[in-house]
């Protein structure tokens, strides 16, 4: 899979792939987010994709390096998770369950997925690792995801992370 590998240089947003899908294929509003640390480095980028006529969002796609803070929640309730319920408004206490992994074949490639499940039943998330050690979190909110989803999942260009 030619996405899970680093960039090389010195791109002008994060210095790793953010994994998404492409914002022009979505039917809806699109925003992104960028967590960085005191130093000015990335410690994560969110994508949170929101359905047309305003009914919330519908999905936060979170891409974490290694030494992230948000990576290890200490409730075991993912990030993403999080800030998915309170883009919703849904202040409603939320915890974590179980976490299960499944196979799911991208082409001639296995990736093993980390199902997460939280007490929230509307709630649907899953995990996996790059080979670059940036971990990828989809959340999605009243929509189970579907192994179809991991193949829309591409590299975003760095210039949608550039500032100024």
């Amino acid at each position: 899979m030619s996405f899970l590998r680093r960039r090389s240089g010195s791109p002008a947003g994060p210095d790793f792939d953010v994994l998404a899908m492409d914002p022009g294929d979505w039917p809806g509003h699109f925003g992104a987010m960028t967590m960085n640390a005191q130093d000015g480095s990335c410690q994560g980028i969110f994508l949170r994709y929101d359905l047309f006529g305003g009914r919330g969002p519908a999905m936060f796609i979170g891409n974490l390096p290694e030494g992230s803070p948000a990576r290890e929640p200490e409730d075991g309730v993912p990030f993403e998770v999080r800030q998915l319920l309170a883009a919703l408004e849904n202040d409603e206490p939320v915890d974590y369950v179980s976490a299960e992994d499944f196979p799911v074949m991208l082409g001639d490639d296995l990736l093993i997925v980390k199902k997460v499940k939280v007490s929230e039943e509307r709630v649907f998330c899953s995990q996996f690792g790059r080979s670059d050690g940036v971990l990828v979190t989809i959340a999605s909110w009243d929509r189970p995801i579907a192994d179809d989803l991991y193949q829309l999942l591409k590299p975003l260009p760095a210039e949608m992370f550039q500032q100024g």
